[in-house]
């Protein structure tokens, strides 16, 4: 029988019961559950509310209940409705009414609360871990390819030459910004909410900063309706998933057309790659389309939390429950992600040659091209038509600004000269670019040796 018997003369019927059930996914939140009540038990006897030594005796046996499923000898019972009433459930069975009095003052309403606060703190910090981890691996490619031209992209167009070590460091930038959201959302989670009962505190005199302070929050919650029915914290972790998903799924793509044939910038080790069931040439990136489609996937969890909370009046609701599948699962997710994408970056081979070839064909340096002009005292605009006109010349031609010769440079404008060589070579057009956030390996070597001292 459920925990809440007294009220009703009949037994749920058994679909509903399988309906209104969440031990299925609430069941991994154990471990916080029974540390939670722990904490609950202690304040209860020092304060006086229950006697001293049936809190030890709970105290006790919650940690032997503890050991018991981190060693398998408690099998969680899934026909139980929620983690909550089966951890109370497995105390009473073994300690009887002493069991009985861990519940007082407290409601599953600010219990849930509590526990997947602490949940998505350890989460919160594995999540940083994991990023961290691919930022050090980022750092490491970086570090290997600072001289290692490549062309820059606007619209899918080649634009401008820079390093592949620049481009890497794009990336690295993202993920910072990513561990600074988590890292503000950590601080809003690390707040207690236990002691605002099911909505409206209790009657009992309960010490709530001595709850606070046992399982290391920062703060507790200041209104009872907020602290029970607050989720503002859940989607915010769910919104910096999406956005850290959304990084992912970027370099992913990347990575896809780098390792194409169009491109053939880089390719992947064997083990992270797949072949076709057909075509015995193929190598395919399956992981990093993986990795691409796995994002439509936590946007969804996000809407659904945004959902989920918006038309839900204070205080709990049964709604609420869906909130931690999708949260689960949009962690789930994103450290599967994270943890295959580290080692695929760690063993991808780099084609250097490549990557320059493609730098030079793109007539990247064209805006070098008119800076030189600039330099000799022409106005942009004017340099900029220029050569826009020489560009133009090359392309019926089918040449590059490299090949053009120095009569058919001054045919354009006089002020061009035999120097025009060494200021369009796509080294010095990088090395140029030396200013804060610049691709100029100089730059480049400044911001991995400061973000190594870091990660």
């Amino acid at each position: 029988m459920p925990l809440w018997e007294g009220r009703f003369k009949k037994n749920i019927d058994t679909k509903t019961n399988d309906f209104n059930s969440s031990i299925s996914f609430d069941f991994r939140m154990y471990k916080q559950d029974i540390q939670g009540s722990i904490a609950h038990a202690k304040m209860l006897s020092k304060q006086g509310i229950i006697d001293k030594v049936e809190a030890e005796k709970i105290v006790c046996e919650l940690n032997k209940i503890m050991y018991d499923i981190n060693d398998g000898i408690l099998k969680i019972d899934q026909e139980a409705e929620d983690i909550h009433m089966f951890v109370e459930a497995e105390l009473t069975k073994r300690l009887g009414d002493t069991g009985k009095r861990l519940h007082t003052a407290r409601s599953r309403n600010d219990q849930v609360a509590l526990d997947l606060r602490m949940n998505l703190k350890e989460e919160i910090t594995t999540l940083i871990k994991l990023l961290k981890g691919l930022i050090k691996e980022l750092l490491q490619k970086a570090e290997e390819n600072v001289e290692t031209v490549m062309p820059g992209y606007t619209h899918l167009q080649r634009a401008q030459p820079i390093t592949f070590a620049h481009h890497l460091l794009a990336y690295v930038e993202m993920f910072i910004r990513d561990i600074n959201r988590l890292e503000d959302t950590y601080k809003r989670t690390n707040v207690m909410p236990l002691g605002s009962c099911a909505l409206a505190t209790t009657t009992y005199n309960i010490d709530r900063e001595f709850v606070k302070e046992e399982l290391g929050f920062y703060n507790v919650t200041q209104n009872s309706l907020d602290g029970v029915s607050d989720r503002d914290f859940v989607i915010e972790l769910a919104s910096n998933i999406s956005i850290i998903m959304m990084h992912l799924s970027r370099i992913s793509e990347e990575i896809i057309m780098w390792c194409s044939w169009e491109f053939k910038f880089i390719e992947l080790d064997d083990a992270f790659s797949t072949g076709s069931s057909i075509m015995p040439q193929k190598k395919n990136p399956d992981i990093a389309e993986l990795i691409r489609g796995k994002t439509g996937r936590v946007y969804g969890d996000l809407i659904t939390l945004l959902t989920m909370m918006k038309g839900i009046p204070l205080a709990y609701n049964k709604d609420m429950q869906e909130d931690k599948e999708a949260i689960f699962d949009s962690i789930d997710t994103v450290k599967i992600c994270m943890e295959t994408l580290s080692p695929l970056l760690k063993t991808m081979k780099i084609f250097k040659e490549n990557m320059k070839k493609a730098a030079l064909n793109g007539f990247i340096n064209a805006t070098d091209c008119a800076d030189y002009l600039v330099k000799k005292g022409l106005p942009f605009r004017k340099a900029y038509k220029i050569v826009g006109q020489i560009v133009s010349f090359c392309i019926e031609n089918n040449i590059t600004l490299d090949e053009m010769t120095i009569e058919q440079y001054k045919s354009f404008d006089n002020n061009f000269n035999d120097d025009i060589y060494s200021e369009i070579s796509l080294e010095k057009c990088v090395s140029n670019r030396n200013v804060i956030g610049g691709p100029s390996p100089v730059q480049v070597r400044k911001r991995i040796e400061e973000l190594k001292e870091i990660y």
